[in-house]
C-alpha cells in the first residue's frame, strides 16, 4: 500500500471511529438545512476536520477540497478529494448505509482511492495501476449481462427538475433487469460494483466527493465508468454510469433514449 493509501486509511479509521461513537446518541446531533433535502451534520464537519488534519500532518502543502470545508488551494499538483460523510441523511436517521470517501488526484488523473464503510469495518482501497482490494481481498467487477444484472442507482434529493426523466429511465432498467436498488451513498455505491455486490450504478448530478475515490476503485476492478454522453468519467463533478462491459452499453442507450 503505497504511502498515500496509509495516510487515507489512518484518517479514515479515525473520522471513522468518530462518527460511530456519534452514531450512538443521534438525538444530540445538531442538523443544518443547506438547501432542499441536503443537511450537514456537526458530525460531518468535525469528521472533515479529523480528515484534513491527519492528512495535513502529512503533506502540509496539498490541496484540499472538501464537501463542507470547500477548496483549499496551495498550488500544488496533489488535491485530496474529501466525503467525511457519504449519506448523511441516513447517518440522522440511523440507517447503518453511509461511508467515508476520501481521494488524491496528481494533476489530472485520480491516483489513490478509499471508501471506509465504518459500519462493517470494511476498507475498499485503490492505487492506479495496482487494482482494487476490500481489506485485503482482490475485487474484480461482475460479468453478468442486463437480464441477470442488480443495478444500483441514487434517486434525485437536492435537485428535482429530472425527477419525471429519473423515475422513466429507473422503470424501463427494472423491467430489463433482475432490480435496482438504492442504498442512499453514491460512493458505496460504486464500491459495490467494484466488489460485484450490484452489477452497475447510475445518477444524476454527482460531486467529485461522492465519486472520486469509487471511480479509481472500478477502473482498477476491471470496470468501466462513464458519463451519460458515453465519454470517460474521470471522477469529476456531473451523472454517472458504471459497471461491468456488458451492462455499461445498454445502461447507456436506456438514459439517453429519455434525456
Amino acid at each position: 500500500m503505497s504511502a498515500f493509501l496509509n495516510i487515507a486509511t489512518k484518517a479514515a479509521y479515525l473520522a471513522g471511529n468518530f462518527i460511530q461513537q456519534g452514531s450512538r446518541n443521534l438525538s444530540n446531533l445538531n442538523i443544518e438545512k443547506k438547501g432542499h433535502n441536503d443537511y450537514v451534520t456537526d458530525l460531518d464537519k468535525k469528521s472533515e476536520e479529523i480528515i484534513i488534519s491527519t492528512i495535513k500532518k502529512a503533506y502540509p502543502t496539498h490541496n484540499i477540497m472538501g464537501e463542507e470545508s470547500g477548496f483549499d488551494d496551495k498550488h500544488s499538483e496533489f488535491t485530496w478529494i474529501i466525503d467525511p460523510i457519504d449519506g448523511t441523511t441516513n447517518f440522522m436517521h440511523g440507517h447503518p448505509q453511509y461511508c467515508i470517501s476520501i481521494a488524491l488526484k496528481e494533476k489530472n488523473k485520480i491516483t489513490n482511492g478509499i471508501v471506509f464503510d465504518p459500519n462493517r469495518n470494511d476498507l475498499y482501497k485503490a492505487e492506479i495501476g495496482k487494482g482494487a482490494f476490500l481489506n485485503d481481498k482482490r475485487l474484480r467487477v461482475t460479468a453478468n449481462n442486463m437480464e441477470n444484472a442488480l443495478i444500483a442507482t441514487g434517486f434525485p434529493t437536492c435537485d428535482l427538475e429530472n425527477i419525471d426523466k429519473y423515475l422513466a429511465i429507473f422503470k424501463e432498467i427494472t423491467l430489463a433487469t433482475s432490480g435496482q436498488r438504492r442504498c442512499g451513498s453514491a460512493a458505496l455505491d460504486l464500491a459495490y460494483v467494484a466488489a460485484g455486490y450490484v452489477d452497475g450504478f447510475w445518477e444524476f448530478s454527482l460531486k467529485a466527493w461522492d465519486v472520486a475515490a469509487g471511480v479509481l476503485l472500478i477502473k482498477e476492478s476491471g470496470g468501466s465508468v462513464i458519463d451519460f454522453n458515453g465519454k470517460q468519467h474521470t471522477g469529476g463533478n456531473g451523472s454517472i454510469i458504471a459497471g461491468n462491459a456488458k451492462v455499461i452499453s445498454p445502461l447507456q442507450k436506456i438514459i439517453q433514449k429519455h434525456l
